[in-house]
């Protein structure tokens, strides 16, 4: 198995931007970032999971299981010290998952439209009886998407792999600084998804800023200037926090 990724050395913490749900690391909001990172000297990594992008594998056998130990992989073999994760729709749901796997590593969270659980909150439960069917019986739904002309091949595999990694059913025992991003006419991902992930943090250091219009994308300049904005945000409380512990 091969991870295609990019990397730029610097200072620390450093950002690592977690994709979405079939997308990949030449998005908007990840070269935003990564030129950012770059203006203020920090180091950065953005990636392409399993399935996705210029990485191998076939995406129909991928999990959320599987796409989070690429996460793991990353901030053990591709980053030193004190990390930011920037995790976009359910990038921002293997963020959380990493950081409980990385509790020494992870600093600080972004998420960007996250959208923690959603195999069974916003896709088993909204199914109807039909498409509930078509996964039983035939293990793949083809879901019509409205960023791409192909549909979404959705496996049986991965919504019930979904069910083994829930976290919003308990307290996210995550402490440091969380900032999630979220756009109030999303289609994809209700703002409220965004109230409940914020709740469910053990971290007292919690904000959420709701970008009125903003869709699931948020890849509006102006919307991509408050992304930067809370990143920057969070690796500042990071660092103030490594210094207090003594990190290096």
């Amino acid at each position: 198995m091969h991870l295609a990724y990019h990397s730029t050395r610097g200072k620390t913490p450093g950002v690592i931007f977690l994709g979405g749900f079939r997308s990949d690391m030449t998005g908007t909001k990840a070269i935003a970032l990564e030129h950012a990172c770059a203006k203020a000297g920090r180091a950065f990594v953005r990636f392409d999971y399993f399935g996705h992008g210029q990485s191998t594998g076939e995406f129909t056998d991928g999990t959320i299981g599987r796409w989070r130990d690429d996460v793991i992989a990353v901030v053990d073999q591709l980053s030193n010290g004190p990390q930011v994760l920037v995790g976009s729709s359910m990038g921002g749901w293997l963020m959380i998952l990493a950081a409980l796997a990385r509790p020494d590593r992870i600093a600080g969270l972004v998420g960007i439209a996250a959208a923690p659980d959603f195999t069974e909150d916003l896709m088993w439960t909204t199914f109807d009886p039909a498409i509930r069917k078509s996964l039983e019986v035939e293990g793949v739904y083809l879901e019509p998407s409205p960023y791409d002309p192909e549909p979404t091949p959705i496996t049986m595999r991965l919504i019930e792999d979904g069910r083994e990694h829930l976290v919003l059913r308990q307290p996210i025992s995550f402490t440091g600084p969380v900032r999630l991003v979220h756009g109030m006419a999303d289609p994809d991902v209700p703002w409220q998804h965004a109230v409940r992930t914020a709740e469910a943090f053990a971290s007292e250091d919690v904000a959420i800023t709701l970008i009125k219009g903003g869709d699931h994308r948020l890849s509006e300049p102006d919307q991509l200037d408050q992304i930067v904005a809370a990143v920057e945000e969070t690796c500042g409380h990071a660092a103030i926090e490594a210094d207090r512990q003594g990190v290096p």
